[in-house]
């Protein structure tokens, strides 16, 4: 009785964490891991593409951490990637299936699906901006027939540093699906293109009036790629951030993620390119 009365005020609160079991642990590369999850029942996570959670070890603390599986793909289960840089990854990389962390959430807003079916999708990710954006690239390979062309640009700075292998050798066999990856320098087993993202474009011809761009990826890329996507035309108001970034709260509370009048934890973390311009702090 004592337990059915913690779980439903854990599934009411916001601030209280609900215990999630992982199943499974997926070394990805020297730095990041995925952890898959399953929340007590089986129930489903309930998230959006882009949407993130805030995962905790207790007496250790809280880190907000992308989801990187797509809701078309839950089946009960949710995943996270993880990339080891502090005390509380550290901690989630030293544990094994069959133990458990605190989850809230999902938080913020996620990329609108709603508004992209029906129109050609373009996503650019960088790196660890893989994860948020793999959400919804499956969400549409899933939904295929509901889109237009989908272009997957994908680069990473070395070959060890690769994520989610599987899914990209997915969508590279798809005839219905672009794909094109590059690293910022190869290895002597690596035949594909060599430079930053930005050197794919050229490679892309697109309707921009018809185009939903969506990009993730470190700072320093975002500027860049987004003089590739205006300079082909796409409007600002089609062009998809996401902006996790100093989340801590997750609910508005703190202000720790204040960007100027937004709260990147509830307006974000996914915004358009024309919300945020001038937010050199964003950026």
């Amino acid at each position: 009785m004592i337990e059915s009365v913690v779980d439903v005020a854990q599934e009411e609160s916001v601030y209280l964490p609900q215990m999630a079991q992982l199943l499974k642990i997926e070394q990805m590369t020297e730095l990041e891991k995925v952890f898959t999850l399953q929340l007590p029942g089986g129930r489903s996570l309930g998230n959006d593409p882009g949407q993130f959670v805030e995962v905790s070890l207790f007496g250790i603390g809280e880190a907000p951490i992308s989801v990187s599986s797509s809701p078309s793909r839950s089946n009960g289960t949710f995943e996270l990637c993880v990339r080891r840089v502090g005390d509380l990854t550290n901690a989630l990389h030293g544990l094994e299936p069959g133990d458990v962390v605190g989850v809230r959430g999902p938080f913020g807003h996620g990329f609108p699906i709603e508004k992209m079916r029906g129109r050609d999708m373009l996503f650019a990710a960088g790196g660890l901006g893989l994860a948020p954006l793999r959400s919804l690239i499956n969400q549409v390979v899933d939904e295929r027939g509901a889109f237009g062309r989908v272009i997957v640009l994908y680069g990473t700075k070395h070959p060890s540093e690769i994520l989610f292998k599987e899914d990209l050798k997915a969508w590279e066999e798809r005839d219905d699906v672009e794909f094109h990856m590059t690293v910022d320098r190869g290895d002597e087993d690596w035949t594909g293109n060599v430079g930053v993202i930005t050197t794919l474009f050229p490679e892309i011809a697109i309707n921009p009036r018809n185009t939903i761009a969506a990009t993730c990826g470190p700072p320093i890329m975002y500027r860049f790629v987004l003089m590739e996507m205006q300079s082909k035309g796409i409007p600002e108001t089609q062009i998809y951030l996401s902006l996790e970034r100093r989340m801590k709260c997750g609910v508005g509370k703190c202000g720790h993620c204040q960007i100027d009048q937004f709260y990147c934890c509830q307006d974000g973390p996914v915004f358009t390119y024309a919300q945020i311009k001038g937010l050199e702090e964003a950026l």
